[in-house]
């Protein structure tokens, strides 16, 4: 469904945040290490997709346009239902470069999506995440950004693979409502 509204992106390798555009979530951070990266690969491409109540989007995208990267990037805005879910699943990852984040809704999502997940170390379940090797992990700086986005890229196609198969087997065994529920259970026994 994603693709048949943005039928330009078909044969990317998309990049995805999918989350409020705000201060906190670094996306200033995540836009400048992406222009870094972004020449690897003619068919890199980042989605910043989610809901702005500020002038902060025009920053960004003044950023993009300064960067000379404008062309590889889409601002598809706030995506519900069949596009959000479309998004995940037509993504090769997804990225939240965040400051601060006490769950990450959209990180269980894309995990839910067998999506790999590149995080910072303030989303706080980043240590399940490192462990269970769902993802990868490093700090909210535009250097941990940009090395989330390189090991990624260094990776090769059998370990993205095995990454995202890892990201369903997290999500299942860590993010769905009966397995939380047990671990309630657990830390209240």
């Amino acid at each position: 469904f994603f693709f048949a509204i943005y039928p330009q992106l078909k044969n990317k390798r998309l990049f995805l945040f999918l989350s409020r555009i705000h201060e906190k979530k670094g996306c200033d951070l995540l836009i400048a290490a992406f222009a870094k990266v972004a020449m690897q690969d003619e068919r890199l491409h980042l989605v910043m997709a989610g809901p702005c109540n500020t002038d902060l989007i025009d920053k960004l995208k003044m950023q993009v346009n300064q960067l000379g990267i404008a062309h590889r990037v889409t601002w598809p805005g706030m995506l519900q239902g069949d596009m959000k879910w479309g998004a995940f699943y037509a993504s090769e990852t997804f990225v939240l470069s965040s400051h601060q984040e006490n769950f990450g809704i959209a990180v269980a999502e894309a995990l839910g999506c067998s999506l790999p997940v590149l995080i910072s170390d303030k989303v706080n379940i980043w240590r399940e995440i490192e462990a269970d090797g769902a993802g990868i992990v490093d700090s909210d700086t535009l250097e941990g950004t940009q090395n989330l986005l390189q090991q990624w890229l260094d990776l090769d196609e059998t370990d993205r693979r095995k990454m995202a198969q890892q990201a369903k087997v997290t999500f299942d065994k860590r993010f769905t409502v009966e397995a939380m529920t047990n671990s309630l259970l657990q830390a209240i026994k």
